[in-house]
């Protein structure tokens, strides 16, 4: 009898995948009835296995073909019964058993040859296969290593990006499922798509996504982002112009549920929508018969032109048909209702006689315009509100900043009680501007026309919110607004503050000093007004790591905008609250290491 002897592969090992132990049955091969065999052993080798082999389906192992004693496992097709001896061939599977003594054979791959357990093509040590449980050792039967999708070592190397988490298993984790109550499972969800496509393009390791995703988190649900006012501009357009005082915030949360917005809580019925507002309002504007409120000062105004003026005239100087930002133009605006524009005078004279010799049966209203972002200066003339109220019809005064009475800081600012006094019809004005509030639209004036306008089918579609009612209510009756304490700082406690804030920057190594500035209103308000303040003066490269460096981007310190002039960044203090002055140190300090 010939001894027969196993062959392996050079080191040992199965042809492996990553993927579980073969999945076919036994093989269904009919007994082999040829000579005793010569081949070298048999293996669960695929479909062309060379002589010596047995074919079978994924069924029972067929038998020896010299004893009749079991035989190694087949596959798909089993084949005559005259198969030489020795061997069996068959598909990927569990392992079939010897082809001379019956003792269990190891997994194969598709293509062995005789007494190999390897894959054709793969070199010896080598996995085969997709992702998935370890395969058995050719000689021991062993579990064998952990392979990848390309066939790399059996050791377990490979491409590391099959260790990537998948996006159920990374929201699990506890800081993002308490990530989502606070800002939703979408917005979740797409800060850790971006982590796994970091993972998978090998900017992180994967073992990092979790905290990748944690560390990608916004503040809030919402984009905007609360910014340090450093510009030196107190009514900044840019950034939201006036900012809220703390009561108004306070009454912001707390409308925010349900309130009785619309309801009489006493009777149960229906109630003055905003009635604590408007009275607050018509209380801060005493020569006001009635009041109103939409939601910005073009609004009411364009609501003014609606109602008192579509299809007839309106007279206006042409020296105050402005431009605001964004190339806002307000004879568009007036033109848009159905009014006529009546233009009288030049850009810088118009006088009573101008606005006379423009009156006749087709006459609205006159209008008169605050230029608030701009001035004309030397041979000048203006008709004064109390000159336009004696030729009759009604006079509305745009006074656009806002200022509801007289203030000492800024004397010649129009203010909506003296024009009220002075005999205006009707005055509108912005909420969110030197008052303080919130973007709305203020409408002042005799009641029978304040009735007129909210009555107005327009008036429907320019109503104001719960919140801006409440954030109203609140400037108007609680503690003055920020707008007016930073008005009336005095210019040598700002450069006090400067002083403490510039020596703390020198101590951490920055280059910092104290300048004399000039702030401005801004906004619409106070044009050519300077405001006597001071700013830390940095140098310029200090300007975009203070808005959106990383340690803003990653939550550290708030956004600090400055101006740049003369090639440095000031940092003027006139608008930034004193409680912030640390803040700002913070964020100074942590844009230093970058720049």
């Amino acid at each position: 009898m010939v001894a027969l002897v196993e062959t392996r592969d050079g080191a040992g090992n199965s042809a492996t995948g990553t993927g579980r132990p073969g999945t076919g049955r036994p093989g269904t091969g009919s007994p082999g009835t040829g000579s005793p065999g010569t081949g070298s052993p048999g293996t669960s080798g695929d479909a062309t296995s060379p002589p010596g082999t047995g074919v079978g389906g994924t069924g029972r192992p067929g038998t020896d073909a010299r004893t009749g004693s079991p035989g190694p496992h087949g596959d798909a097709a089993s084949g005559p019964a005259t198969r030489p001896p020795g061997t069996s061939v068959g598909g990927t599977g569990r392992p079939g058993t010897e082809g001379r003594t019956g003792s269990p054979r190891t997994h194969g791959d598709a293509a062995s040859g005789p007494g190999t357990s390897e894959p054709a093509t793969s070199p010896p040590g080598t996995t085969v296969g997709g992702t998935g449980r370890p395969g058995t050792d050719a000689r021991t039967g062993s579990p064998g290593p952990r392979g990848d999708a390309a066939g790399g070592p059996g050791a377990g190397g490979g491409d590391p990006r099959r260790l990537v988490p998948r996006t159920d298993a990374v929201l699990a984790d506890p800081r993002l499922v308490a990530a989502e109550q606070r800002l939703g499972r979408a917005l979740v969800k797409e800060v850790v798509s971006r982590a796994l496509q970091a993972a998978r393009s090998g900017r992180i390791p994967p073992s990092a996504v979790a905290d990748a995703a944690v560390a990608g988190l916004p503040a809030g649900p919402a984009t905007l982002t609360p910014v340090i006012n450093a510009t030196g501009v107190l009514l900044h357009t840019n950034l939201g112009r006036a900012p809220l005082s703390a009561a108004a915030r306070t009454a912001l949360q707390d409308a925010a549920g349900c309130t009785d917005v619309e309801f009489d809580l006493a009777t149960g019925q229906r109630g003055r929508r905003g009635r604590g507002t408007l009275a607050a309002l018509a209380a801060a504007v005493p020569a006001a018969e009635a009041v109103a409120v939409v939601n910005n000062n073009a609004a009411a105004l364009a609501l003014v032109a609606t109602a008192l003026a579509a299809g007839k005239q309106i007279v206006v100087s042409r020296g105050e048909l402005i431009e605001i930002g964004d190339g806002f133009r307000l004879p568009d605006l007036l033109q848009s209702t159905g009014a006529q524009l009546r233009e009288v005078g030049t850009t810088n004279r118009t006088t009573l006689a101008d606005y006379r010799a423009a009156l006749g049966p087709d006459t609205g209203f006159l209008l008169k315009v605050h230029t608030s972002n701009y001035r004309i200066e030397g041979f000048t003339a203006e008709a004064t509100i109390a000159e336009l109220a004696g030729l009759g019809p009604p006079v509305v005064a745009d006074i656009g900043s806002g200022l509801l009475a007289p203030t000492l800081v800024l004397p010649d600012e129009p203010d909506a009680d003296s024009a009220l006094r002075a005999g205006a019809a009707l005055v509108t004005a912005s909420g969110d501007k030197l008052l303080g509030g919130p973007q709305a639209g203020l409408l002042l004036g005799q009641a029978g026309l304040v009735r007129q306008l909210t009555r107005h089918p327009l008036a429907r579609a320019l109503r104001v919110d719960k919140l801006t009612l409440a954030a109203l209510e609140a400037t108007l009756a609680g503690p003055p607004p920020p707008v007016a304490a930073s008005l009336a700082t005095g210019a040598a406690r700002l450069g006090q503050r400067a002083t403490r804030l510039a020596d703390a920057l020198a101590a951490a190594g920055v280059d910092a000093r104290v300048l004399s500035t000039q702030a401005a209103v801004g906004g619409g308000g106070a044009p050519g007004v300077p405001l006597p303040s001071a700013a830390v003066s940095l140098p310029e490269a200090f300007a975009a790591e203070l808005r959106w460096g990383d340690a803003v981007r990653r939550g550290e310190v708030p956004p600090v905008v400055g101006r740049v002039a003369a090639g440095r960044l000031l940092l003027d203090l006139r608008a930034v609250p004193p409680a912030d002055d640390d803040r700002v140190a913070e964020a100074v300090i942590a844009a230093a290491t970058a720049v």
